[in-house]
């Protein structure tokens, strides 16, 4: 069992508050949700639930504002999740970032100069005492960098990030606490059932660990530039290494119209319904293709910088939370993109399995029946055509589709956590330029290219075999011949006329079969080539009849 970690009183009073709210929580949704319903007041736990989701996200907000630290960065968390949770709770919970309190500029600059070695007056030829943002675990100022440097580097303007004092022990605590309410989770069946409540705390720390870890989130940075490399869609700041160290961190400033300012935009000659769909578009490269992803593109983190000719840019800042997607997650992710475009809800359910959000033991065709009834009803519409259904409709099939998964052994995988994070902010910053704005609009044609990948990697597949199976072709006569020699000379210990014949068999059935392999390489390759490059992939098909007849051919003879 978890202690109450050592360290100062007031360490050890913040552990105690953060288990006091869990607890108080755990009890009240246990009386609700487990005990009136087994004495038959279900009734009342339905009707109360909304009021208890508002208590609780006002009592967290309380309680994160006063504590700040992870605190401020769960409840981002939390209210990210409109996929999961009511919007009274994510509404409550949304603005915890605007009302961090900064830490007075005389504790900064002194974690900053012991960090740099310098006085921040010789560091930097001036730097703003009033921050231009403050976050849960650092604030930043405005600065100029001393000439020397700004002629090295090409530009004057910085942004330097500086780590609240102490905020590394207020981590660990706090982490501490989470943990242990994670515990709490994991004996409660219907939670464990469904997610592994200590794993998603483990990679929620790591998440936090790298993120107060500033040289990390440069190479981040600059990881995440070398991916848009060439890209004029994107754009990423330049890291200031000569002033950066492990909790100070100097970036290029690169201040622009920010994301969410549509009156900015329009001033600029911008069209914020074009800058929704060129955003969601960017997203889907770091999650589909990259495989390296942005996980806080909040609109504080994203500019639109206007260039020459009315073009602009999508400029990214900010890259303390990425997230990273395994190969395997990203096939199935790339999957289930494909299935929701085509409306698939076969499709869908089996991408669901790969990605792990479903176990391969559930039974689906309940599922399957509901999303192509989803589909069949609502595909294709944008949120504003939504908004025009029925609301007892939307009632009735969200309770439908909802009873229905419940009853599934749903999980969620700790490595979505930032998936789920990000795609939720990328919906929430689209609707915002574009209130008419269609995710379909945006999943559709990514689908048609995601499709158009995965056959060109299965044309690459098929082409690479039958480069091997007609090395193998090539090699093996030799191969038989150096036998049939070895057996004459007498290397090999056989007399027997019949053993020559059957050799010779062996010989033209392995080449048939090669023959056989080849032809149905080329045509299913002619075939798949085809939808995209005509030419080619009609060459390949008819190049197929050349080894069909071989096989016909030479059986007969």
């Amino acid at each position: 069992m978890a202690r109450t970690p050592r360290g100062s009183a007031r360490e050890r009073a913040r552990y105690r508050r953060i288990l006091r709210f869990a607890a108080r929580q755990f009890v009240i949704e246990w009386w609700h949700e487990l005990v009136l319903p087994r004495i038959g007041l279900k009734r009342i736990a339905d009707r109360t639930r909304a009021r208890r989701m508002m208590r609780f996200a006002r009592g967290f907000r309380e309680m994160a504002i006063g504590l700040g630290g992870l605190m401020i960065k769960v409840g981002q968390f939390l209210s990210s999740r409109l996929d999961v949770l009511p919007p009274e709770l994510t509404k409550e919970l949304e603005g915890l970032q605007d009302e961090v309190p900064a830490e007075r500029f005389e504790d900064i600059r002194g974690l900053a100069e012991a960090e740099l070695g310098v006085p921040l007056a010789r560091a930097f030829a001036w730097i703003d005492s009033a921050p231009v943002a403050a976050a849960s675990l650092g604030q930043a100022h405005r600065a100029r960098l001393t000439p020397e440097i700004a002629t090295e580097m090409g530009f004057e303007r910085v942004v330097v990030k500086i780590q609240r004092p102490g905020i590394g022990r207020i981590v660990d605590v706090d982490l501490a606490a989470l943990r242990r309410v994670a515990r709490w989770l994991s004996r409660v069946r219907l939670v464990a059932s469904r997610v592994d409540a200590p794993a998603l705390v483990d990679e929620f720390a790591k998440i936090c660990h790298d993120e107060i870890d500033y040289l990390h989130e440069a190479a981040d940075c600059e990881r995440f530039a070398a991916d848009f490399d060439g890209d004029e869609r994107v754009s990423a700041p330049d890291v200031v290494w000569e002033r950066t160290t492990r909790r100070v961190l100097a970036l290029q400033d690169v201040a622009a119209i920010k994301i969410t300012d549509v009156d900015g935009l329009r001033a600029a000659g911008i069209d914020p319904a074009e800058v929704a769909p060129a955003f969601a578009g960017v997203m889907f490269d770091q999650l589909f293709s990259h495989g390296f992803f942005h996980a806080d593109p909040h609109p504080g983190n994203i500019f639109v910088t206007p260039r020459e000719g009315g073009a602009w840019t999508l400029t990214f800042v900010d890259f303390g939370m990425m997230g990273e997607v395994p190969a395997a997650t990203r096939r199935g992710l790339r999957r289930l993109v494909i299935a929701m475009a085509a409306r698939d809800g076969r499709g869908l359910v089996a991408a669901a399995r790969e990605i792990g959000v479903l176990l391969p033991s559930a039974d689906t065709r309940e599922l399957e029946r509901a999303l192509a009834a989803l589909f069949d009803r609502f595909g294709g519409m944008g949120f504003a055509e939504l908004r025009d259904v029925d609301p007892r409709e939307f009632r009735d099939f969200a309770k439908e589709f909802g009873d229905t998964v419940r009853t599934l052994p749903v999980q969620l995988p700790e490595n979505l956590l930032l998936v789920f994070r990000a795609s939720a902010l990328t919906s929430g910053v689209a609707m915002a330029l574009d209130p008419r704005f269609n995710i379909w609009d945006s999943v559709e044609p990514y689908a048609e290219k995601l499709v158009s990948d995965e056959s060109a990697g299965i044309l690459g597949d098929v082409a690479k075999e039958a480069v091997e199976i007609a090395g193998i072709a090539w090699r093996l006569p030799r191969r038989l011949d150096a036998l049939i020699g070895r057996i004459d000379d007498g290397s090999v210990d056989v007399s027997s006329p019949e053993v020559e014949r059957r050799l010779s068999r062996l010989d033209a059935g392995v080449r048939r079969a090669v023959s056989a392999v080849l032809f149905a390489g080329l045509l299913i390759a002619g075939a798949v080539l085809r939808g995209a490059e005509e030419v080619p992939g009609t060459v390949m098909m008819a190049t197929s009849a050349l080894p069909l007849l071989h096989v016909l051919f030479a059986r007969r003879r």
